[in-house]
């Protein structure tokens, strides 16, 4: 079975480079780089910014310098979205299930007693089972709620997450 190839360099070629190590590098070392957990929840360094300036300097060190733990924070409420909306996660597994099983059919037809099926037909049968469900499972919705809640949760740490003391000196003439 032929591994899947995602073109990363050409979804992330027009934002600049701020996802060129994503594009250079493997999933193992994108996660690497995670910040301890005592570092990535530092009550001490929580703080209001000043003003909307010092806000923007905080999200922009803070979005490079914990981007991989944010990863983290986007794969853990996207588990808890499917968690939540079971019948879009069933439809989801019903899915990649069912197009995995007539992949392994290798374009034979499925024989069941006196019937037998091609497999465009099992593939308009997975599809027209498939589409109603997940229509009713609300996907979009749960989407919104995705791109909300992890906007919220990481732009709302970036902005409250102090720099630390030589980093916020760094920028600064002497």
């Amino acid at each position: 079975m032929a591994r899947i190839q995602i073109p990363i360099d050409m979804l992330t070629s027009r934002l600049g480079d701020r996802f060129s190590g994503l594009r250079n590098g493997s999933i193992a070392s994108r996660f690497s780089n995670l910040r301890p957990f005592s570092e990535f929840l530092d009550v001490k360094r929580l703080s209001k910014p000043a003003d909307f300036g010092e806000m923007q300097s905080r999200v922009n060190y803070n979005l490079g310098h914990f981007a991989s733990n944010y990863a983290v924070v986007f794969v853990m409420l996207c588990i808890y979205s499917l968690l939540t909306n079971l019948a879009l996660f069933f439809d989801i597994l019903f899915i990649i299930v069912g197009m995995w099983t007539i992949g392994k059919l290798d374009g034979r037809d499925l024989e069941i007693g006196q019937q037998r099926f091609t497999t465009s037909q099992l593939y308009t049968g997975l599809w027209i089972i498939a589409i109603p469900v997940m229509i009713w499972a609300s996907p979009i919705l749960t989407l919104m709620w995705l791109i909300g809640a992890s906007g919220v949760v990481i732009i709302g740490h970036a902005a409250m997450m102090d720099k630390p003391i030589d980093e916020a000196f760094s920028g600064e003439a002497v």
